[in-house]
C-alpha cells in the first residue's frame, strides 16, 4: 500500500501547487509561520473550485498553545461551520487543558459537529504538546476522532520516529496516524521504512521574495529581509517520486 501524501498549504496557490505536484490531500491553512491558523473563506472557495483532491481546512484562532477562552471557543465553532458549510472535506482542530491533557468535553462537540456533515475530525499537533501520548490517543480514539497529526512530541517526525512507530504498530487498526513535521524527499522513505506510518504531511516549503517587505526603517520580515514561505510545485513532486 502506498502511503498517502497530505501537503500543508498556506494558500489557495500553495493549494494548486500541491494538486499540481500529484499529493493526495491538502491541509488549508494561513499564517503557516505560525504553526498554521484557519483559512479565509475565499481560500477555500477558491481551492475547492479548482482542486479536485480532499482539502482538510485547519481551526485554529491565535498563534501559540491549544488551551482556548471562550470568546475563541465561540470563534472556531463558527468557522468549523463556516468552512463546513462551505465544502471542505474535514477540520483539523485541537482543545487542550491547562494541565497538558485532552480537553474531552470540546473535542467530542467538535468531532460530533464535523461528523454531523459526514466529513473527517482531524486532532493536529496539539497532540505533540499532551503529557502521556498513550492515555490522549486512548481517548480520543474513544471520542471518535478519525486521524491524529504528530511529529512524535519531537520537534520533527525523524525525530520522534520511536514513538510514531509505536503508535504506529499499536493504534493504526484503530484510528489514522499521520506524521508530519520535518518530512521531506531525502528522509520520506527511511521514514517510513522504519515507522511503518501510512500517511504523511509535508509543507514542501521554498521561500518566495516580496521586496516591499522591508523598507526604509520598517520591517514586516520573519525569515530573510524579502522572504515568505510557499509550496513548491517541484518539491511535491520529489516527495511524491520518493514515497512511490
Amino acid at each position: 500500500m502506498r502511503t498517502i501524501v497530505e501537503i500543508c498549504c498556506g494558500s489557495y496557490e500553495d493549494a494548486l501547487c500541491a494538486q499540481n505536484g500529484g499529493a493526495d490531500r491538502i491541509e488549508l491553512n494561513s499564517a503557516l509561520h505560525l504553526g498554521g491558523l484557519t483559512p479565509s473563506l475565499a481560500s477555500l472557495k477558491c481551492a475547492k473550485k479548482a482542486c479536485t483532491i480532499p482539502i482538510i481546512c485547519m481551526v485554529r484562532p491565535r498563534g501559540a498553545g491549544f488551551c482556548y477562552n471562550e470568546k475563541e471557543i465561540e470563534v472556531m465553532f463558527e468557522d468549523a461551520k463556516i468552512l463546513l458549510d462551505n465544502g471542505c472535506d474535514g477540520i483539523a482542530f485541537g482543545f487542550l487543558n491547562e494541565d497538558r491533557t485532552i480537553n474531552q468535553v470540546l473535542t467530542k462537540k467538535m468531532c460530533e459537529l464535523i461528523h454531523s456533515y459526514q466529513k473527517e475530525a482531524v486532532f493536529h499537533r496539539a497532540f505533540d504538546c499532551v503529557k502521556d501520548p498513550y492515555e490522549a490517543i486512548e481517548q480520543l480514539i474513544r471520542i471518535g476522532i478519525d486521524r491524529i497529526l504528530t511529529s512524535g512530541l519531537e520537534a520533527t517526525a525523524p525525530e520522534g520516529e520511536e514513538l510514531i512507530a509505536e503508535l504506529t504498530e499499536k493504534y493504526q487498526d484503530q484510528i489514522e496516524i499521520l506524521a508530519g513535521s520535518g518530512i521531506k524527499a531525502h528522509n520520506v522513505k527511511d521514514f517510513i521504512k522504519k515507522t511503518k506510518i501510512r500517511q504523511v504531511h509535508s509543507s514542501a516549503k521554498c521561500w518566495r521574495q516580496d521586496l516591499t517587505t522591508t523598507a526604509n526603517h520598517v520591517s514586516y520580515a520573519y525569515h530573510e529581509a524579502f522572504d515568505y514561505d510557499a509550496v513548491s510545485e517541484e518539491a511535491v513532486k520529489e516527495l511524491m517520486n520518493a514515497v512511490k
